[in-house]
C-alpha cells in the first residue's frame, strides 16, 4: 500500500542503492572540498566563505542594503547581520541607516575591505577556476543548472517533488 503525504500526494519509490550511493558519494565529495576550500580561505584571508561572499557583494555593488545583499548571496537576513557585524568589527565594512526609511540599513566596504578583496583568492582554488572555464560554455551552463536543481532538492521542505523542467 502506498503511503500518503500531508498533501496527499503519494510518497516516491526510493532510490534503488545503485543510485542513491553514487549521488551520496558525490554529495559528500562537494562538501570535503567546499570544507578544504574554506579552510584555505579561511587562512589566507582570514575570512570564511560566506564572510567574503557578503564582502564581495558589498564591494561589487557599492552601497547596499541588508535584504539586498542577503539575496544576492542566498542567506538569510539574520545570517547577513551576523557577517556585517563581524566585518564592521573588523573594519572592512561600515553601515549607517537610511535617511529616508530608518529600518533600511546601508553598508558599503572601507578601504581595508576594498584591500582584503583585491587580495582575496576567489571562493574556488585557481586549478578549480581553470578546469572549469576549461568547459564549453554550453556544458558549464548545463552543471551549474543541475547543481541548482540539486540544493533545491537538498533544501526543499517536506513538500511534492519539483516538476520536471
Amino acid at each position: 500500500m502506498t503511503k500518503i503525504d500531508k498533501i496527499g500526494l503519494p510518497d516516491p519509490p526510493p532510490l534503488p542503492p545503485e543510485e542513491m550511493l553514487p549521488l551520496l558519494k558525490s554529495i559528500r565529495r562537494i562538501v570535503r572540498a567546499s570544507d578544504l576550500g574554506s579552510r584555505a580561505l579561511q587562512k589566507t584571508s582570514g575570512l570564511t566563505a560566506p564572510q567574503l561572499a557578503v564582502l564581495t557583494a558589498v564591494g561589487s555593488l557599492g552601497e547596499i542594503s541588508t535584504t539586498r545583499i542577503a539575496e544576492q548571496v542566498d542567506l538569510s537576513a539574520a545570517t547577513v547581520v551576523t557577517i556585517l557585524d563581524n566585518l564592521e568589527r573588523h573594519q572592512l565594512v561600515t553601515r549607517h541607516r537610511s535617511s529616508e526609511d530608518r529600518r533600511i540599513v546601508f553598508t558599503r566596504t572601507t578601504p581595508a575591505g576594498v584591500a582584503v578583496l583585491a587580495r582575496a583568492l576567489g571562493p574556488f582554488s585557481e586549478a578549480f577556476a581553470r578546469r572549469f572555464a576549461a568547459l564549453a560554455p554550453d556544458h558549464r551552463r548545463r552543471m551549474v543548472k543541475t547543481l541548482a536543481e540539486l540544493a533545491d532538492l537538498l533544501n526543499a521542505a517536506d513538500g511534492p517533488p519539483a516538476p520536471d523542467s
